[in-house]
This record gives structure tokens, C-alpha cells and sequence, in this order.
């Protein structure tokens, strides 16, 4: 008889609305930390001639090739209305 009572008191505690959401954030909690911190997470060793360059550029020029801006605007483009603006901090030198 008191089994049934302590079920009985436990299947209705367990469908409270607040005893759900400790529940639901419990299981996101270990979902993020198993997706987080799984061996799939690890970092990768790159090869010296990856982890050589900074960026695209600077891999482009190390072979040889030329890295030029593009053209500032479209010829076809119209000339903007208001002031004009301040020149930009770092021009690209080719």
C-alpha cells in the first residue's frame, strides 16, 4: 500500500513544470558537453608549409603568383552624392 502511495506521489512530482525543465536542461547540459569535448573536437596539427601563411596572400605570393586590388569601382558606376570620405588607413601596396 505505501508503494503505491510513493509511486503514485513520485509520477505526479515528475509532472510538475519544474521538475520538466531541470529535467530538459540537464540533458542539454550533457548534450553540449559530450558535443564540446569529444575526440572529434580536438585541434589538428597542420604541416609546416599550411601553417606557414597567415593568410591567402601571403601563400599566393610565396609561389610566385601576383596579388593586385581590384578596380575601386565600376567604370559604369555613378559618382556618389555627399561628402566624400577619408582615405583608407592600410592602401594595399601591389
Amino acid at each position: 500500500m505505501t508503494t503505491d502511495r510513493f509511486a503514485n506521489s513520485i509520477s505526479i512530482a515528475l509532472r510538475h513544470p519544474g521538475v520538466i525543465a531541470l529535467i530538459v536542461a540537464g540533458m542539454t547540459i550533457a548534450a553540449m558537453l559530450i558535443v564540446d569535448h569529444g575526440p572529434w573536437s580536438r585541434a589538428k596539427a597542420q604541416p609546416a608549409h599550411v601553417a606557414m601563411y597567415a593568410t591567402t596572400g601571403d601563400a599566393a605570393r610565396a609561389v610566385g603568383a601576383k596579388v593586385l586590388p581590384t578596380e575601386p569601382k565600376s567604370p559604369v558606376e555613378p559618382e556618389r552624392p555627399g561628402p566624400t570620405t577619408s582615405p583608407t588607413v592600410n592602401p594595399v601596396t601591389p
